[in-house]
């Protein structure tokens, strides 16, 4: 499947995803080809040396034999998944591109029962993270589900809904990951390759730490 974009007046097919083959192919092969040439040689002494009949131990030779043929004829049909193993690679910014027009509504509920168990900072960040998902607004609908009727819980949503108004379009205009105040200022450093995008970075940060603490 691929996406289709204008390109100085052509039409430009982009792949929805990418396949490679997996590392270490050459070394498992050596493997199999080892453990193939053990099976032969296992069963070339098994046939060359049956015991005649009458021998005590004939019938257990005989299944030996024949469990080691069963487990090789599994053995030989496992390596057709693993004889060439691939990997895909997905391009999710892609299919928004490709199927933006046709993407259906999708409601989202988050679930809380306790503000003391489940900090509303903790929640607001799940909320805000999930109005910033790369998906046509207008189709997107989130719903929070408080159980306790927490009055905490009450204003730390409408604090929330105050903070989108910045948050979201810092979020569409650099196209961050994560998408949680929270986890993306724990776990990304500033920006330094464009004064403008470090300068809004350094901005959002600070109206952050002033934003009244939820706990």
């Amino acid at each position: 499947m691929a996406v289709r974009e204008k390109e100085m007046g052509k039409d430009v097919y982009l792949p929805l995803f990418e396949t490679k083959g997996a590392k270490g192919r050459i070394p498992y092969w050596l493997y199999a080809g080892s453990m193939f040439m053990g099976i032969c040689l296992i069963c070339i002494f098994r046939v060359s040396n049956i015991p005649a009949k009458g021998d005590f131990g004939r019938p257990a030779w005989i299944g030996l034999f024949m469990a080691e043929l069963l487990f090789s004829f599994y053995w030989l049909i496992t390596q057709s998944a693993r004889w060439n193993p691939i990997r895909r690679y997905t391009f999710k910014e892609r299919l928004y591109q490709r199927y933006e027009e046709v993407l259906p509504s999708i409601d989202v509920f988050v679930c809380t029962a306790d503000p003391h168990v489940e900090p509303p900072l903790m929640v607001i960040n799940t909320v805000i993270s999930l109005m910033a998902y790369n998906y046509p607004p207008e189709k997107l609908n989130i719903y929070l589900s408080d159980d306790s009727g927490s009055d905490l819980m009450f204003y730390a949503l409408l604090e929330a809904s105050r903070f989108s108004v910045h948050w979201l379009p810092f979020c569409r205009k650099l196209k961050i990951e994560p998408r949680s105040p929270a986890a993306y200022f724990a776990t990304v450093s500033e920006p330094t390759n464009d004064p403008a995008i470090a300068n809004e970075w350094s901005s959002m940060k600070v109206y952050i730490s002033k934003l009244p603490a939820c706990r």
